[in-house]
């Protein structure tokens, strides 16, 4: 029997829903949240990717605020553009759209944004307040996993999850999530060099695959019946495909999320909340 599929792109509708409610919430405040895109250089996918998410903010009622930096500026000139986004006071979040272009350091720029403003949530101070479990803004993509999890009623109390993968964008932030009181998951992180990886990922309710392999998460991987978080977004031939090899893996799981159409529509979906909750605690 095939996986159910966990469809990314209905729990990203209703999640823009609330983010809309919110805003209006604040609207009817005299606050208009405003979202300030930050693109440095003309890459394609890059002006692509910022184009979707200013679309998204316009439609829940955001303020779409955009700076375009030429792909010959330093470190400095970048950094000065997000010196005087912090200092504005009606921009309530920050996006630096990355990756930067070469020669410029996108994690030294990321430190540059005011914590408060940081809706990508990847400031290491908004890290560190996943680590001390308490409230802030929270990595979108993490964020997304756990959404489509409580949407579909997937038990994550006590469950045994194991991520794929170490990453500070995904996989390190998305175990905290996933162990922090509330959700009380019991979270092993696993990794390329991991020994015995499949019979570690087999052992697992939940697997979230987030390495940045294409199909490496093949059935040895899979308990019968587990829930898959493909968090993988690779090109293939021209072909968008995660990191699990999906045809085969849902003929043994339970559930499972598509690519496309999985935790990618969530990730931006969650950016719009974030830049809502940045203009509430501003406000």
């Amino acid at each position: 029997m095939a996986a159910k599929v966990l469809d990314g792109k209905v729990v990203a509708a209703a999640v823009l829903d609330e983010t809309r409610e919110r805003v209006e919430a604040l609207d009817q405040r005299g606050i208009v949240p405003a979202l300030a895109t930050v693109l440095v250089g003309a890459d394609p996918a890059s002006q692509s990717y910022v184009g979707s998410k200013r679309r998204r903010a316009g439609e829940v009622g955001i303020r779409s605020v955009h700076q375009e930096i030429g792909a010959d500026a330093s470190q400095d000139q970048v950094h000065d553009t997000l010196h005087r986004l912090n200092r504005d006071p009606e921009i309530d979040g920050i996006l630096l759209q990355l990756p930067l272009p070469e020669g410029l350091d996108g994690e030294r720029a990321t430190l540059e944004i005011d914590p408060a403003k940081d809706v990508d949530g990847l400031h290491p101070t908004n890290l560190g307040l996943i680590v001390l479990d308490r409230p802030g803004l929270v990595p979108n993509t993490p964020a997304g996993c756990l959404r489509i999890l409580d949407y579909y009623d997937i038990p994550i109390r006590g469950a045994n999850v194991v991520v794929v993968g170490r990453s500070f964008l995904v996989g390190r932030p998305l175990a905290l999530l996933l162990a922090a009181r509330g959700a009380d998951a019991t979270v092993t992180i696993t990794h390329s060099r991991t020994k015995d990886l499949a019979g570690i990922a087999r052992r697992a309710d939940i697997v979230v695959a987030a390495i940045g392999r294409p199909g490496m998460i093949t059935p040895e991987f899979i308990r019968p019946g587990a829930t898959v978080i493909d968090v993988g977004i690779n090109r293939v031939d021209g072909k968008l495909v995660g990191d699990v090899d999906h045809d085969s893996v849902s003929e043994i799981a339970g559930a499972i999320t598509p690519v496309p159409g999985g935790v990618g529509p969530m990730t931006v979906a969650m950016l719009m909340r974030n830049t809502a909750i940045a203009a509430e605690m501003r406000h």
